[in-house]
């Protein structure tokens, strides 16, 4: 609920995104998913290697991610290589591929975390039958962001569900694949999360010749 300007006790109240940068974060350039991934190696930190590299390829929210269960993601004792969930947002189905990269990383947190089928693939440090948190996910985000460089306050969970979307309108300007890879229900949807503008439009019919 917000708080009306003619509220007296509004006067000494700071807004709730004073400070904060507010809008879409950045989505990660190829070259900074690579410093994340050599940093996550070199701390050997083999849990939040799996983690980053699924939420790249998945492009999920992260409410879905952190519940994954080690079932969605093994075929026998091989890393699949499609999944499917189930939105927790919309109720709706959505595919996403996992490529060479992150099966390798994802199998060798798996082996290490053991487990059933039933188990969450990132269980929470508190609460062993439970998930890691969204908000702890949201503070492993800006770890790593940070620690190549970057600034928290552009970057977050939804920069790593929009890096691989955007890579992939950036060659094929296919908005339709986009769509279907997110799970939206309209275009319009897919067009401001990614932030297409004009002059995205303008490009793509400037390199087609007829």
């Amino acid at each position: 609920m917000g708080i009306s300007k003619y509220d007296p006790a509004a006067k000494c109240r700071p807004a709730w995104n004073a400070g904060k940068q507010v809008g879409a974060k950045r989505a990660l350039k190829v070259k900074q998913i690579w410093l994340i991934r050599f940093f996550l190696d070199r701390e050997e930190r083999m849990r939040d290697r799996a983690l980053f590299d699924l939420a790249i390829d998945s492009k999920l929210l992260g409410c879905d991610l952190v519940k994954m269960k080690i079932g969605s993601l093994v075929s026998g004792s091989a890393i699949r290589a499609r999944s499917m969930v189930v939105q927790q947002k919309t109720g709706r189905p959505v595919q996403f591929e996992i490529t060479a990269d992150t099966r390798a990383s994802l199998l060798a947190w798996l082996e290490r975390r053991g487990g059933s089928i039933d188990d969450y693939a990132f269980p929470s440090r508190v609460n062993h039958e439970g998930h890691l948190s969204t908000r702890q996910y949201a503070r492993l985000v800006d770890e790593w962001v940070t620690a190549i460089g970057l600034r928290p306050e552009e970057y977050g969970t939804h920069s790593l569900r929009r890096t691989k979307a955007a890579l992939i309108y950036k060659a094929t300007g296919n908005l339709r694949a986009i769509q279907i890879l997110f799970g939206h229900t309209k275009i319009e949807n897919t067009v401001r999360y990614l932030g297409v503008d004009i002059d995205d439009a303008l490009t793509l019919a400037e390199t087609t010749e007829i």
